[in-house]
């Protein structure tokens, strides 16, 4: 395998982790909300990866598993999903967007739940970006030993 391909491997999670991330932060961002105008709350998204086989230039493969030139995987953001949990209501009849039974529909964020998937995604973000220094690292010490 070439060395080349840490990169690309790493690449494609950082990638997706930036994603999450950025999925992340807009569950965050919408943690509070109550339902809008349309009578219904925001609902957590939920990032769903998967493994992607990489064909020798680093590009996603199309074609037989058992090819050995196919041995290297990366990941990719395959959907986006929302979570299905009931929002959280709250008896407070003077809000003004409260139904008619008095209570008011809250977004379904978890603010704890998301807070560990920021420090998830963000250390698995940070360890491969250590992967790819590490790689660079050890060829650049590569191409010194040839130079000795």
């Amino acid at each position: 395998m070439s060395m080349f391909k840490v990169f690309d491997i790493s690449g494609s999670a950082i990638s997706a982790q930036s994603q999450r991330l950025n999925t992340v932060a807009s569950n965050l961002a919408n943690a509070d909300t109550v339902a809008g105008p349309d009578g219904k709350a925001y609902k957590a998204h939920e990032v769903v990866f998967q493994t992607v086989l990489m064909d020798a230039s680093g590009a996603a493969a199309k074609g037989d598993a058992d090819n050995p030139l196919l041995t290297s995987a990366g990941v990719r953001v395959s959907n986006v999903v929302e979570d299905q949990t009931p929002g959280r209501r709250v008896f407070d009849p003077s809000h003004p967007e409260a139904d008619a039974q008095g209570y008011v529909t809250y977004s379904n964020v978890n603010p704890v739940e998301e807070m560990v998937n920021m420090i998830s995604s963000s250390r698995s973000y940070q360890n491969n970006v250590e992967v790819m220094n590490t790689a660079k690292s050890l060829m650049l010490k590569t191409i010194q030993l040839g130079q000795g």
